[in-house]
């Protein structure tokens, strides 16, 4: 899934890489040419919630629990670096403990390798410590809010319930107890299937060296993995100060919520913070460089999630402006936000307001890991892969033995499409040469209604038919013509296909309305495995159920091609 997305922050001649925040269910990386490419996400495997019982694949056998080894210190000479050893410590050394390390440490034991992962700062990275998880508790509180707040919906269902409130504190522990306990899960679940958790900032020596924290303790390793992560992006001309101009991380902590808010960025970021301060009371203003609210979103989406999203909320938005300086609060004067054209940059507006959030993307965490050790030079901050994850160096060479995941590359940055890059990681490394398919990763954006998507956008979808001279279809369905949604008064809601009808392919499809982050996966499997449309339309759907929706899309397509012959034989019931 790619499309182009906007940024709002001052104009800079030489602005680094930026990503919509991998925190949550989005991100972005910017191309060479500067366009921006929209991709989104944040996946756990289940053992981070305390199932830790996994089978090897060589001989079957269940894992013994625990059984945790311990670190060692190999003493080796500085001068030794430019060789690969000649024995390891570990089959594969992951370098950053979030949910693209952690999920490829746990496959890389169901495959037999011992398996250390090096952490400098706490186990779980970004999404769970920073991002995803205690946004969605946060998302959950504001979910519920809406729900006692909307009058005409409580009395559609006959509920009667007294004014709703909230205790600000008791809010925020919700979500620092969710990261915590995940948090806690995750460490656990490592150390029972006897993965190394090594404290300490991991930098590369030389092939296969890593220095963990001291000089002194060096580990060598068949296979590493870099999965750093990635740091909010502040431009140029904001001044943070953590209290009254703040980024995601900040904002998580729920510190105070401030009666007039603005959001620079309306991405996926922007949207879901959008969804939680007006639940609880504030007032928002948007700041977008480009001409649109939601440009990464297909177009349709777009337009129908402004209407519902933004238009009856306490939300104005300000578009075609960057915003080219931000002053916190301070001595009783307001935050101060200088706005101007994105275009021209000729002075535009300036605003006064209580607070502001910085969601204008993240930069990888890429430095100080001694890439330089083994000529690799990133771009724009991101470590050059090929579709394999192997890392390229400078002379545009692979190296050997080097692999990185996640938002250190820029391909996707997605906490689960890190985790599935990791997977295809130790699958390479093990003897299967499995390539990972991108647009089969679905994306999310938790707001209420939720909004999600797979694949390629519609004008995507018909600039690569013009090139690649196919035809594309688009079929929709509602969700005011599915009971369940009904039967909850959450009708409002749409589901989008584009797809090829020569050959039935799933090129794309789209969702907003009630569970669109949960309906998603039944597109992103059939785009995974190949299934065509003729196919998929013979599956069947529990009614009454959301799934229904997608039922009624597929179905609703016009596939000229004819279905596949059944995988197998029927059974008499």
């Amino acid at each position: 899934m790619q499309s182009s997305l906007s940024l709002s922050f001052s104009h800079s001649s030489a602005a680094p890489a930026i990503s919509r925040s991998p925190h949550y269910s989005q991100c972005f990386a910017l191309t060479d040419s500067g366009r921006l490419l929209d991709f989104r996400f944040c996946g756990l495997r289940r053992e981070a919630l305390g199932f830790t019982s996994l089978k090897l694949s060589d001989n079957n056998r269940r894992v013994q629990l625990p059984s945790r080894r311990h670190f060692k210190t190999v003493a080796a000479a500085l001068s030794d670096n430019g060789a690969p050893p000649k024995s390891f410590d570990y089959d594969l050394l992951i370098i950053g403990a979030g949910v693209g390390g952690h999920g490829a440490a746990l496959h890389a034991v169901e495959k037999g390798l011992k398996t250390a992962i090096v952490e400098g700062d706490v186990v779980g990275g970004t999404c769970v410590n920073r991002g995803c998880v205690p946004s969605k508790a946060l998302l959950a509180v504001s979910g519920r809010m809406r729900e006692l707040q909307s009058e005409h919906h409580l009395k559609s269902l006959g509920l009667q319930v007294s004014a709703a409130g909230y205790d600000r504190q008791g809010v925020a522990d919700h979500a620092n107890n969710l990261a915590s306990k995940i948090r806690s899960n995750l460490t656990n679940s490592l150390k029972a299937l006897g993965v190394d958790i090594l404290t300490g900032f991991g930098k590369i020596l030389g092939p296969q060296k890593v220095q963990v924290g001291s000089s002194n303790n060096i580990v060598t390793a068949k296979d590493i993995i870099i999965a750093t992560g990635s740091v909010p992006f502040v431009p140029k001309g904001i001044e943070v100060d953590g209290k009254t101009v703040i980024t995601s991380d900040h904002a998580l902590k729920l510190e105070s919520v401030p009666d007039w808010l603005a959001i620079v960025g309306s991405g996926y970021i922007g949207l879901e913070f959008s969804d939680v301060y007006t639940a609880l009371g504030s007032e928002v203003t948007f700041i977008e460089a480009l001409d649109q609210l939601m440009p990464g979103f297909d177009p349709e989406i777009s337009k129908l999630a402004q209407r519902v999203l933004i238009n009856p909320r306490n939300i104005d938005y300000h578009t075609g402006v960057f915003a080219s300086k931000i002053t916190p609060a301070r001595d009783g004067n307001p935050v101060i936000i200088e706005l101007i054209d994105a275009k021209t940059k000729e002075p535009k507006d300036t605003l006064e307001v209580d607070a502001a959030l910085i969601a204008t993307g993240r930069a990888p965490f890429t430095q100080g890991l001694g890439l330089e050790n083994i000529d690799v030079a990133t771009q724009r901050g991101f470590v050059p892969v090929d579709e394999r994850m192997q890392v390229i160096d400078a002379k545009g060479n692979l190296v050997p033995h080097l692999f990185c995941i996640g938002d250190a590359n820029g391909k996707m940055m997605l906490a689960h499409a890190a985790s599935a890059q990791g997977i295809s990681v130790v699958e390479q490394v093990t003897g299967r040469d499995y390539v990972l398919n991108h647009l089969s990763i679905p994306a999310a954006c938790f707001t209420h209604p939720e909004i999600s998507m797979v694949g390629l956008t519609e004008p995507q979808a018909r600039e690569k038919g013009e090139k690649e001279g196919f035809e594309v279809s688009v079929a929709k369905t509602s969700f005011k013509a599915n009971t369940k949604a009904l039967a909850e008064n959450e009708a409002e809601g749409l589901a989008k296909l584009i797809y090829r009808p020569d050959n039935g392919e799933i090129l794309g499809v789209h969702i907003f309305g009630l569970h669109a982050a949960d309906l998603i996966h039944e597109a992103s499997n059939a785009i995974a495995l190949g299934t065509r449309i003729q196919d998929i339309k013979f599956a069947v759907h529990a009614h009454p159920t959301l799934s229904e929706v997608l039922d009624e899309l597929f179905k609703s397509a016009k596939v000229k091609a004819q279905a596949s012959s059944p995988v197998s034989e029927t059974v008499a019931v």
